[in-house]
């Protein structure tokens, strides 16, 4: 008995102004009462003596069981509900923007695998993918909001700030080097720009930028170390990485004379001074990585970044009675209605 009683006195109402629904219930009991039933006599002398039996005692009862059935409809609506508790959560978290080059220059083949042929970019998405999953060294950023940001000669945000990875891994996995001439370049600065830009507004508390280019910025409207200012005015670290061989690498052409794939050495150099100091303004480290074994262990030491730790207060839960209450709300009217269609009926109908 004590538990009820403790229950009763813990209940709450997720609308409570529905609770007024339930003054309906005077009008129903009235209704209910002056229904049919009734016979007009010119003269009580016509009728025959009084008697009184229990059902004539209890006729109005199913009428103060339509009463309640409508107060039990009213709690219903008004949701009762009883709090189980609530459930906090910590989780760590950083918000990392991911700037990767698409210029032309991603096509060289020196981070290829021995048995695969891959351009510089195919081993980073590789890696990238690897990075955000895990792989069984990588541990994987599930709690991480990771956004997208390419360059080549103009800067463009492929995915914003999301915890969405299976969409964010499936527009990298669809990044593509620029093909027109036009559109190549190197524009370190827009691109970093651009993520910053991205993370400005995030609200955890360790926000990153990890940058990766093979080349020299010689597009864009924004210088890197511009860009790398607005960071660090920003709280927001740049770790950057120098991705591929510097000199001579090895790029698949095909031969406009013959129309077959050939591989050619071109000339690539990557401007590590402004890579360090981007890193070094910004509070973040520079990497290089040569070949493909390199750019992992580059991702497998980032993956080591702090993490801020975020206290997250979900929704508070309970114990929902609505159904039951509603439940009990129809069977006080169908015993009702069946009681007065049988043990309670009134003649003439």
């Amino acid at each position: 008995m004590s538990d009820i009683v403790n229950l009763l006195g813990r209940i709450e109402f997720r609308e409570p102004w529905m609770l007024w629904i339930g003054l309906f219930a005077v009008p129903v009991f009235l209704l209910s009462r002056s229904s049919t039933g009734r016979v007009l006599f010119s003269s009580l002398a016509l009728l025959p003596a009084r008697s009184s039996s229990w059902r004539t005692r209890l006729a109005w009862l199913p009428d103060i069981g339509l009463a309640l059935a409508a107060v039990a409809m009213a709690a219903a609506l008004a949701g009762p509900r009883v709090v189980r508790g609530d459930t906090h959560i910590e989780r760590e978290g950083i918000a990392i923007m991911m700037v990767v080059d698409t210029s032309g220059s991603m096509r060289a083949l020196d981070l290829a695998r021995e048995n695969r042929e891959l351009t510089r970019l195919d081993a980073v998405k590789e890696v990238f993918i690897d990075f955000v999953e895990g792989d069984g060294v990588l541990a994987g950023r599930a709690a991480d909001a990771i956004g997208l940001v390419s360059f080549a000669g103009f800067a463009d945000t492929r995915c914003p700030l999301t915890l969405n990875h299976a969409s964010l891994l499936q527009i990298a996995d669809e990044l593509e080097i620029v093909s027109e001439r036009r559109e190549d370049g190197t524009a370190i600065g827009d691109g970093l720009g651009l993520a910053v830009e991205r993370l400005r507004a995030a609200k955890a508390e360790s926000r990153v930028v990890i940058l990766l280019t093979d080349g020299v910025n010689n597009a864009g409207v924004e210088s890197p170390l511009q860009a790398a200012e607005l960071a660090r005015s920003l709280g927001i670290k740049v770790y950057t990485i120098g991705a591929g061989t510097t000199g001579m690498a090895p790029i698949r052409v095909t031969n406009p004379l013959s129309g077959r794939s050939e591989l050619r050495s071109t000339p690539v150099e990557i401007d590590e001074e402004t890579l360090k100091a981007i890193a070094e303004r910004t509070g973040g480290r520079y990497f290089r990585a040569t070949d493909a074994d390199a750019l992992r262990e580059v991702y497998q030491r980032i993956d080591e970044l702090e993490r801020s730790k975020i206290r997250d207060r979900l929704v508070r839960e309970y114990d929902e009675y609505y159904g039951l209450v509603l439940a009990l709300a129809l069977l006080a009217a169908a015993l009702s209605w069946l009681s007065r269609a049988t043990v309670f009926r009134r003649l003439p109908c």
